[in-house]
């Protein structure tokens, strides 16, 4: 049982899950509690301890299918409860080592084929950990960002699977007419599967689960004239009201943040603070102190895409940021195109309507080059991911189209696990999201909140839950 429990765990660990000694420890110890023949229990049990959070359930139950239905069809329950040897010698089995044993002598021993030939066996870590180290791998060459490296290996690898499928016949008894064939049959099916296993590994990457995501598309509330018109169709005239607009709401939500501030003397009586200032008065209470609310700013990184496309509605998101800064503790900008640049200078520097105006001109990135939100994640990733902690807001401003240029997932998985919250503002209205090179139901998945905001009212909606 132990053994059995360490072998899962650690391929948990290749597919990235954290699992921890002490973790693998309490698991055997529960797994005693129970009758392991109950499947149901022993799921739960595993999950229990390994899955930490909801967002990891889909990655469990397909790590869990693939171990212990897939993989080891020879696991059997009875085995497992009388803790005898989980590998059953039978015929079957035999003529599996035998044919496997065969297929690596005749295959020409990299590390694809070893993988493969480990997971013929039954033995999927190897394997696992490659598939991981490639979805994850970051291209060195700059010159050109593309995925074309990471497919140009998986398709070395879809090859050698079809290399080893042709070659399992000539080993496994491909004559089925023949006395006794029963078994080669069977075991060719066996090897088939797993190979079929591999090759979903290969091509179809589990994601995590993440059912709170809050996706925003409509505004609840109806503004005048400027509310509905969308960002990239005002006019100067109409830009010039907008930005009016934009700064009687700053002003309402300014208030309504100091007065709340302001408040936070009027809360519970410190009786401690209280009776110390009496001293003074000759023990009579007259000097009320009050248990002092801390002040709940919270931090703002905004990472915004200037390319042509978006540009119009991201202009006005981030004059909203930084006319708010005093309801944030600290607001810090960044845009991108394909590389990112730190335009917080700019609003240090300059009235928040000129630093806007300067970024488009001025910042040190190239603007004439395709999207591409991969490089951009990784750019970030390498230079700025210091500025992320527990109490940031991340708010990613774009509309998600790379150019079918790798998108580099798994680096927003990792800036969430820093930040307190993802929010991803988007120009396009959900029914284009599936569309041509749009990555956004890619990225939805490691996002806290998805909205459309290509209005002044969604924008409205948006900044007033994001302060109060």
């Amino acid at each position: 049982m132990v053994n059995l429990t360490l072998k899962f765990a650690a391929c948990l660990r290749a597919i990235d899950m954290k699992v921890s000694t002490a973790e693998v420890l309490d698991c055997v110890n529960h797994l005693k509690l129970i009758d392991v023949i109950d499947e149901d229990l022993f799921k739960t049990v595993l999950k229990t301890n390994f899955a930490k959070s909801r967002r990891d359930h889909r990655t469990f139950d397909h790590a869990y299918d693939l171990f212990f239905h897939q993989m080891n069809s020879n696991i059997r329950l009875e085995d497992i409860k009388a803790n005898e040897n989980l590998v059953a010698a039978n015929e079957i089995d035999i003529l599996q080592k035998e044919c496997v044993d065969q297929l690596a002598a005749n295959l020409e021993m990299d590390q694809i084929n070893q993988a493969l030939i480990n997971f013929l066996s039954g033995e999927p870590l190897t394997y696992m950990k490659m598939l991981r180290e490639l979805q994850t791998k970051i291209e060195v060459a700059r010159v050109i960002n593309s995925n074309l490296g990471q497919l140009t290996e998986r398709l070395q690898i879809m090859l050698k699977i079809n290399a080893i499928r042709n070659l399992i016949p000539q080993f496994s008894g491909g004559n089925f007419d023949m006395p006794g064939s029963n078994k080669q049959k069977r075991l060719n099916q066996r090897l088939e599967e797993r190979l079929d296993n591999a090759y979903q590994l290969l091509v179809k990457e589990p994601v995590p689960e993440n059912e709170s995501l809050n996706v925003v598309t409509r505004n609840q509330k109806r503004s005048q004239k400027l509310g509905d018109i969308p960002f990239a169709n005002l006019s100067q005239t109409q830009i010039e009201e907008m930005r009016e607009t934009i700064r009687q709401l700053v002003r309402k939500l300014n208030d309504i943040v100091t007065l709340r501030f302001a408040s936070r003397n009027k809360g519970i009586l410190d009786i401690k603070k209280t009776l110390r200032k009496s001293a003074k008065y000759h023990g009579l209470p007259l000097e009320l102190k009050f248990r002092n609310k801390p002040l709940r700013k919270g931090k703002i990184v905004a990472l915004c895409d200037v390319s042509s496309s978006v540009w119009s509605a991201a202009r006005f998101m981030l004059n909203m940021l930084y006319s708010l800064q005093d309801c944030f503790s600290k607001v810090k900008s960044y845009i991108f195109v394909a590389q990112v640049a730190d335009v917080t200078d700019f609003f240090d520097r300059y009235d928040t309507n000129d630093a806007v105006e300067k970024i488009l001109n001025e910042a040190d990135i190239e603007y004439n080059v395709l999207t591409d939100y991969g490089a951009t994640l990784l750019d970030f990733k390498t230079n700025y991911m210091n500025v992320l902690d527990k109490k940031t807001t991340l708010i990613i401003i774009g509309d998600g189209r790379s150019n079918y240029l790798n998108p580099r997932e798994h680096i927003l998985q990792d800036m969430r696990e820093k930040v307190r919250r993802i929010i991803w503002l988007t120009p396009e209205p959900e029914k284009f999201w599936r569309t041509g090179d749009s990555q956004i139901m890619t990225y939805k998945t490691y996002c806290h909140e998805l909205r459309v905001c290509r209005n002044l009212n969604q924008l409205n909606e948006f900044i007033e839950e994001l302060v109060i």
